[in-house]
């Protein structure tokens, strides 16, 4: 090869990486949001991941994701952050940042990383909302519990779109659910849903045989699903749903 061609091959070369390199930083979600026991970061227009920080004995210090969906200002939000101070830090973002009123908290399983600050929802007259099936479990272990409940489906009116959270099976546990935001089809997939290279987890209330064909029904009911937020770790797109597939089949 001529010196010259070299040279016109390596600045192209490095072009396209460079461009390639300012194209993955631009769709890393913006972080709206942080503090010590909370982050905010914005997904698409109107959907926005919360992440706080359950402390464990036996998994140490665990991120915990949760979906809030902004329309009109009206707000729904998927999962309370683990406790009541992180709570009470989304809360006021949520009234003084985003400028919305907070219609609904939607806990997608009866586990303190979903209901843990229910309570800081309920001083500031948050209606929340959960399957039957979890305020049962809920009550049985004394844990926090939501004071509306639905059987298998959930639809909100937000601003003039709709929300929604169903059952399609057990998994994790017997009466986990999952958000969903038709307009612009993202999935709050909860502990029923792991990230990629994920392990199985707590498995102390799952049913893992039922597990793969909850997820197939997943797949089946939203082929056109773009981004999916799993309970724990990084959002994703489809692959989330094959992957937790795979890893309870095996």
């Amino acid at each position: 090869m001529k010196p010259i061609h070299f040279v016109l091959c390596l600045g192209l070369l490095l072009l396209i990486l460079n461009c390639n390199s300012h194209e993955s930083k631009s769709e890393e979600p913006k972080v709206l949001f942080k503090s010590d026991d909370l982050i905010i970061r914005q997904l698409s227009d109107h959907v926005y991941q919360h992440i706080s920080y359950y402390r464990s004995e036996t998994y140490g210090t665990v991120t915990c994701n949760g979906m809030i969906v902004e329309e009109d200002g009206n707000a729904v939000i998927f999962d309370t952050p683990v406790d009541d101070k992180s709570s009470g830090e989304l809360i006021y973002w949520i009234k003084n940042s985003l400028h919305s009123k907070i219609n609904a908290v939607i806990p997608t399983h009866f586990h303190e990383d979903c209901l843990g600050g229910l309570k800081e929802f309920n001083k500031n007259n948050i209606p929340s909302y959960a399957n039957a099936k979890t305020i049962e479990f809920a009550k049985k272990r004394g844990f926090n519990v939501p004071n509306h409940s639905f059987n298998n489906e959930l639809v909100l009116n937000i601003g003039n779109q709709k929300v929604y959270a169903k059952f399609y099976g057990e998994g994790h546990t017997r009466d986990n659910v999952i958000g969903y935001y038709p307009k612009e089809d993202i999935m709050f997939g909860g502990c029923l849903i792991k990230e990629v290279d994920a392990l199985k987890g707590n498995l102390e209330d799952a049913n893992v045989k039922a597990w793969p064909e909850t997820i197939r029904k997943l797949k089946s009911q939203y082929p056109d699903v773009k981004i999916v937020i799993p309970g724990h770790g990084k959002t994703g797109g489809k692959e989330l749903l094959d992957y937790t597939i795979t890893l309870f089949t095996e």
